[in-house]
């Protein structure tokens, strides 16, 4: 097996020429023949093939169908190199399905493909397909581009081959339009003689350049179309600005073209490199979408749109801006077909066109397998990478592969793609124009001449993309080889550091070097590896590769001087110091400032030193943690000795050291140089290579500032830590595990009165509110002593207010619980130290004050609740009151509220100021009905709020006593006060409130009950009683008096109501009489009638007399003008019927005389016609008698009735 050569094992000649890469427009047979022939069906392309297929035959089987034409897009997408272009091609030959020769065969496209499909359904389907009438425009978009086309780029690329296909101008779409009018009137063929007499020249050669023939042109149209040579000159000169294109034009250009060919014929537009001709401009996408929407529509589907893109169809979209995504929300339903080709593809068609090996050499392949697998699974292994390389599954796998490994696949697919993307290649393999096939192809070139037992290591694929490289990259590989300090394997492992440059998964540590760089089986790793070491210390000798950490990075030359003008940049020892500091402490330790001891869940603050520079803002009196590291000046001096003694400084401290590491100060100093040379030199002017390099810096410093933090992660875990003059024995497997342990330790050993905390509440605030709750002073006192309440921490706070108050010391609640207690050698938590507060105030010993005054009880939880309101709350220790003003206080208390309150001063105080609230809220409500102004004792109520008011104002409880004790005479006055105000508004506001209503209802009769004497009396003691300042005494007089107003006036009222409704009554037989005298009818009657018996039932309910009284006139009054309606109803009929005798008289009949007469009435007023008082003399009675006569006379002479009133 040994001998035989590597070239000797592929079925296929090796170095024969293959097409690399697929172009559209390559259509030579030998080209051809070889993309058909060697077309690999992979189980990926099948998948595709069928559903391409499935798709394209159900629009032949179903032409009507409207859904198809939802379905004639297809998106073909793919990375870079994996096979699109040729899949498209391959597409386009099937459609096409010519003949093709060579070397003496003949073949159909169809044909090359029984041996390539098993499935007679897919092969069924592929043959029944390429059998319709279809054209195929197959195009590469890019090479078939205007530039000036702008927006309409693609449409004018579209329209373009569809006339190249149709034997019109492609590169004239206004002289395309010309022929399609001509071709429309069957006279593009008489045009093109016309033409050629005129010119001896072929039409179609000369068209492109029509403008230096224009009168020929003219002229020929004139003849063919049988117009003005003028009509034809102003088309020609005017014909490219009038052009229209418009995607609804070509949609139905392209229908017209079809329906001509006939109404099974179809065309379909393979566009290859349409998503890299897009990229990201909206327009485009836009234009593409709404085509493939046109021709679906206007041309039912018989217009397919295939297209291909390096990136799927979601991916272009999301790409786009978003705030445009809804405009692109049906691209994807215009390309409901879409096909994928992975990487798996690649592999299996590299292995089919390549790497297929002769049966023959298969067994030998598998025995070196079998005898060597375990070792290549040893020799292909990789460290640290970002992903998952494919190693040798089994012997088949092998057979296939060799001699190349299986992770070079999907490597060298990520290595064009990163370089393409990276700029670091020209414009050739930025557009496709290099495959892997060729890279493979060219590796195999290299071993094809050495024996079995070789492998391909990745610098042999330098070759195969080195003519395309950008010339900073392959002038710093040229320059290297040129070098005489280095050697020639140097350069392979430049180029390899070159191909995994921008590969982010792949490290360029020197392991996974030693693997890519493997050329042999039974390779030995180790002394490759020592050689690859000594080619990276040659090249970072010559500044070619970079190093960060355990990493190396190749460097172009522009790169290099940089690189070099980094290590002159010069750092400070503060630099060095304030960077670890930052990594330490805010990367590693994510800034902790606090340290939360276990015991009591507080968090104390701790300052950070390194290297002797601080770390952040200090915090005065804090406990102190303090980092040395190899950097530092005094690092060789730290010893464990010196460390035990300076932890013991400062009331004690924490000291980490960390041990020595030589890559340290390294890493670090490159990190500082690369950041300061960034921070300086780059700006916006400098060329885009040399800002590409600094982006790469920048990258690569931000990785450095990663390796430092494992680094020092690591360092941190192993470091020695000596703490309040002890050195620790820390077992952490994480850097911030040990350092709380260091911390915990120190807080334990400095904090030496945390211990007076026994007992911490869950929830202080919960227990500030249930004492500030509890009513029980005696009680809250008598449980300061338990265990539970830290009675220690209690008197050590106390011993602090006792001092505090005798240096006459303003007593800050914020201070005393966030600085005070909670610094050394105390470190209890605030809320903790405010909970011990309270419980001081509620035992009667303190207070708290804001403004100047003591806080109310009832607000003190929501002061005390949130820290915030801290600062504005001071502490002072309570004056206690005098044993005789307690006593004093408590004798008057009970002689005012008949109740003896405690013996204790504060339970007095508030046993006392509860009673005054209680008097006060009901004193409140009181008064609500007396400023009504109908309710006694308002003044009363308002003096006694202003004994209480200024009472309650007094918080202290020494203070209070003694105003309570001033105010005695006005507590008594309050108390007996009180009491009748308290038995009249509780007990008689029914019965008052009752004397108000009798008195509004008896003012409406009050002059004829006081007519009668009993009511008279009744009337005047309630009015005396009604206007009482103090009238509770007379409340009980008020029934009786009620009662006997009540009789006299109920008698009054039956009275006078039964004398109006007598009087009513005799006005309403009056009208009835007369009603029945004319004989009315119902309407008269009711008219008149019911106004008096409205007024009846308003008698009855009236209380009033002297309402009742006022009927009798209303009722008369009511008769006057139902006779005055009757009168009018008598006279309405009289006319009537008088017209209606004339009329007989008037024909000669007899009259009838029946209509019954009615005398109006007349009133007279006697007392009217007397111009004097009194009736003195005969000559008074004649006058009198005399006008009474003149009046009555008169009447009569009028016919009316007289009622003498």
């Amino acid at each position: 097996m040994k001998k035989t050569k590597i070239a000797e094992l592929f079925k296929r000649n090796i170095d024969r020429p293959i097409n690399g890469v697929v172009k559209a427009d390559q259509m030579d047979d030998e080209s051809v023949w070889q993309e058909l022939d060697e077309f690999v069906v992979t189980q990926e392309l099948d998948r595709h093939l069928r559903k391409f297929f499935e798709t394209y035959c159900e629009s032949i089987d179903s032409p009507n169908d409207p859904n198809i034409s939802g379905k004639i897009g297809v998106w073909v997408s793919g990375f870079f190199g994996s096979g699109k272009s040729h899949f498209i091609k391959v597409l386009s030959h099937l459609l096409d399905n010519e003949e093709h020769a060579h070397q003496g065969q003949t073949k159909r496209a169809v044909d090359f493909f029984d041996d390539k499909i098993a499935d007679a359904t897919i092969l069924g389907d592929i043959k029944r397909a390429v059998t319709s009438d279809t054209d195929v425009i197959l195009f590469n978009i890019d090479s078939k581009a205007d530039s000036s086309s702008g927006r309409d780029a693609i449409l004018a690329v579209f329209l373009k081959v569809l006339n190249e296909k149709l034997g019109y101008s492609p590169d004239h779409a206004h002289i395309a339009h010309m022929e399609r009018y001509l071709d429309e009137k069957g006279k593009f063929e008489e045009f093109q003689e016309t033409y050629h007499e005129l010119t001896d020249t072929q039409w179609k050669d000369e068209r492109d350049a029509y403008e230096f023939n224009r009168d020929e042109v003219i002229e020929a149209l004139s003849k063919t179309l049988g117009q003005s040579e003028e009509s034809c000159a102003r088309w020609v000169d005017t014909g490219e600005n009038n052009f229209s294109l418009t995607i609804e034009n070509f949609s139905k250009w392209t229908r017209e073209y079809l329906d001509k060919r006939g109404p099974k014929h179809r065309v379909i537009f393979l566009v290859d490199e349409v998503g890299q001709f897009i990229g990201s401009d909206t327009a485009l996408m836009l234009n593409l979408q709404t085509i493939t929407e046109q021709l679906g529509t206007v041309c039912q589907g018989r217009a397919w749109v295939v297209v291909t893109s390096q990136e799927d169809i979601d991916a272009v979209l999301g790409e786009m801006t978003t705030s445009k995504e809804n405009d692109f929300s049906k691209i994807q339903g215009r390309f409901k077909t879409r096909l994928s080709l992975s990487s798996a593809n690649v592999d299996e068609v590299i292995q089919e066109r390549l790497l297929r090996k002769y049966d023959s050499v298969v067994p030998n392949l598998v025995q070196l397998y079998t005898e060597k697998g375990d070792i290549l699974k040893n020799q292909l292994s990789f460290r640290e990478v970002g992903t998952t390389y494919k190693q040798f599954k089994e012997a088949d796998d092998f057979v296939q592969t060799y001699p190349f490994a299986p992770y070079q696949f999907k490597l060298l697919q990520r290595i064009f793609e990163s370089i393409r993307k990276a700029g670091a290649t020209g414009l050739h393999l930025a557009q496709g124009e290099r495959s892997l096939l060729d890279a493979f192809q060219h590796a195999a070139n290299t071993v094809a001449d050495q024996n079995v037992g070789v492998l391909v290591p990745v610098y042999m694929f330098y070759p195969s993309i080195e003519s395309f490289l950008d010339t900073t990259v392959k002038r710093t590989i040229d320059h290297a080889k040129e070098n005489d300090s280095l050697e020639p394997f140097d350069i392979h492992v430049l180029q390899v550091l070159f191909l995994i440059r921008y590969v982010d998964e792949m490290k360029g540590n020197v392991d996974n070097l030693v693997t890519l760089c493997l050329d042999e089986i039974d390779a030995d790793r180790l002394a490759l590896k020592r050689k690859i070491e000594e080619s990276l210390t040659r090249l970072e000798r010559d500044s070619l590769v970079n190093r960060s950490g355990d990493l190396y990075y190749f460097l172009t030359n522009e790169e290099r001087d940089i690189n070099q003008e980094i290590k002159k940049e010069i750092t400070s020892s503060a630099d060095e110091a304030k960077l670890l500091g930052d990594i330490i402490f805010q990367d590693i330790l994510k800034d902790q400032r606090k340290h939360r001891y276990a015991a009591t869940k507080k968090d104390i603050p701790f300052n950070r030193v390194c290297d002797h520079h601080p770390v952040g803002r200090n915090t005065e009196g804090a406990m102190t943690l303090s980092l040395i590291s190899p950097l530092d000046d005094d690092f060789e001096q730290s010893s464990d000795q010196k460390c035990i003694l300076n932890s013991s400084a400062d009331e004690g401290q924490a000291i980490v050291r960390l041990d020595d590491e030589k890559a340290l100060g390294r890493e670090l100093r490159t990190y500082l140089r690369t950041e300061k040379y960034i921070r300086t030199k780059d700006d916006s002017t400098s060329p885009p290579t040399t800002r590409r390099i600094h982006k790469d810096l920048a990258t690569e410093n931000q990785q450095r500032r990663t390796l430092l933090a494992n680094m020092l992660s690591d360092m941190l875990v192993d470091a020695s830590y000596f703490v309040a003059g002890e050195k620790l024995e820390i077992n952490a497997n994480a850097p911030i595990t040990a350092m709380e342990e260091a911390l915990e330790y120190l807080v334990e050993n400095t904090f030496t009165k945390l211990s007076y905390l026994k007992h911490l509440n869950d929830n202080p605030n919960k227990e500030i509110h249930a004492i500030l709750k509890s009513d029980d002073t005696t009680q809250q006192a008598l449980q300061m002593a338990l265990p539970e309440n830290n009675p220690q921490a209690l008197d050590e706070v106390r011993s602090y207010l006792n001092l505090a108050s005798k240096r006459d010391r303003e007593i800050i609640l914020y201070d005393t619980c966030f600085g005070r207690f909670s610094d050394r050698p105390y470190g209890w938590p605030e809320q903790e130290t405010a909970l011990l507060l309270t419980r001081l105030y509620a035992s009667g010993e303190i207070l708290f004050m804001r403004g100047g005054d003591a806080i109310k009880h009832d607000d003190l939880y929501s002061a005390l609740s949130e820290s915030k309101n801290w600062r504005k709350i001071t502490i002072v220790q309570k004056v206690t009151a005098k044993v005789e003003d307690v006593k004093k206080a408590r004798e008057i208390g009970k002689e005012v509220f008949h109740q003896m309150g405690p013996e204790t001063e504060e339970g007095l105080f508030d046993f006392l100021r509860s009673k005054l609230s209680e008097q006060q809220a009901s004193l409140k409500r009181y008064a609500e009905f007396a400023s009504s102004g109908d309710y006694p004792g308002e003044q009363t109520i308002n003096d006694c709020l202003a004994t209480i008011k200024p009472l309650l104002a007094v918080e202290e409880s020494n203070k209070f006593l003694e105003r309570f004790n001033e105010t005695k005479s006005s507590l008594l006055e309050l108390s007996d006060d009180f009491h009748d105000l308290e038995h009249f508004y509780e007990s008689q506001k029914p019965t008052w409130e009752k004397l108000l209503k009798a008195e509004q209802r008896f003012s409406l009769n009050q002059s004829q009950l006081r007519q009668d004497d009993e009511a008279r009396r009744a009337l005047d003691r309630i009015q005396a009683i009604r206007k009482a300042a103090n009238p509770y005494g007379m409340v009980h007089e008020v029934d009786p008096l009620v009662s006997t107003i009540e009789k006299v006036n109920d008698k009054l009222i039956a009275e006078q109501r039964s004398r109006s409704l007598q009087q009513i009554d005799a006005q309403i037989g009056a009208i009835q009489q007369e009603l029945e005298a004319v004989s009315g009818d119902s309407t008269l009657s009711s008219s008149c009638l019911r106004p008096l018996e409205s007024l009846k039932t308003q008698v009855t309910g009236q209380n009033s007399l002297a309402h009742i009284t006022q009927a009798e006139a209303d009722a008369i009054s009511l008769k006057d003008s139902a006779i005055s309606k009757i009168g009018q109803f008598v006279a309405q009929r009289e006319a009537a019927k008088a017209t209606q005798v004339a009329e007989k008289e008037q024909a000669g009949g007899d009259s009838e005389d029946d209509i019954p007469k009615f005398k109006p009435p007349r009133v007279i007023h006697p007392k009217a016609l007397v111009s004097k008082t009194y009736i003195e003399d005969m000559d008074d009675v004649e006058q009198f008698l005399k006008a009474m006569r003149t009046q009555l006379e008169t009447a009569i002479s009028n016919n009316e009735r007289i009622e003498i009133r």
